[in-house]
């Protein structure tokens, strides 16, 4: 049988094992989301970007989207963003029922990066960062008419203006580079994750402006041209 002694000494050794566990987990957090202490003064600007990915997409596919963002500089480390766009798809689903899919809408995110770079004032950035995003979009699907070749029925198909809404996260993980003066160039990879969605009547949209087409994959990137003020 274990005295009373042992177990006090035992259950003290655990509760200073457990401050202890506590205290520096306490402290890599503050030690995360501190600010470094030197000359460089906190706020450091503004930036303007332009995503090259979406307008290549738009070019060689049936869908894609214009996006722009504005971020702050904070200290060379944080950088709160606002991202904003327009995405549009014009489909054809197949040659067989010629079954067509139309959208076009504006759509948002907001989030904010983290410089990882221990140097964070030099040329070079190396970020991580979070996003909300949103978008209210109208559908229009519609094919060419067919007639039953039995019946002799018409079995054209169409919805105007089916009213959908999307809410989605992003994780994003990139990096930029000073290439001459305010002139950057960057990319960034992005991981998505729908949260809330309406899909109106349809059941299942084909794509969302700003998430891309629904279901292909979670994953996206952007290729940035970005211009401090």
């Amino acid at each position: 049988m274990m005295s009373k002694p042992f177990i006090s000494i035992s259950i003290r050794k655990l509760t200073i094992s457990l401050l202890l566990l506590v205290s520096a987990s306490a402290s890599a957090q503050l030690k995360f989301f501190s600010i470094q202490k030197d000359s460089i003064p906190f706020f450091r600007g503004f930036a303007v970007s332009f995503d090259m990915v979406g307008l290549a997409m738009m070019e060689l596919s049936d869908y894609g989207q214009y996006e722009g963002a504005l971020r702050i500089n904070l200290h060379d480390e944080w950088f709160p963003i606002a991202e904003l766009g327009y995405g549009k798809a014009s489909h054809t689903d197949d040659p067989v029922t010629h079954l067509r899919y139309e959208t076009a809408a504006p759509y948002f995110r907001i989030g904010i990066d983290k410089n990882l770079l221990k140097q964070k004032h030099g040329p070079y950035r190396f970020y991580a960062g979070l996003r909300y995003a949103f978008t209210s979009y109208k559908v229009d699907v519609s094919c060419e008419p067919l007639v039953d070749p039995v019946w002799l029925w018409d079995t054209s198909y169409g919805v105007k203006d089916d009213q959908c809404s999307y809410h989605w996260l992003e994780i994003a993980l990139g990096a930029d580079a000073t290439v001459w003066g305010p002139l950057h160039l960057g990319w960034s990879v992005r991981y998505k994750r729908r949260i809330a969605h309406n899909d109106g009547t349809l059941g299942r949209t084909w794509y969302v402006p700003g998430y891309g087409v629904d279901g292909d994959t979670r994953l996206g990137g952007t290729f940035n041209v970005i211009i401090d003020i």
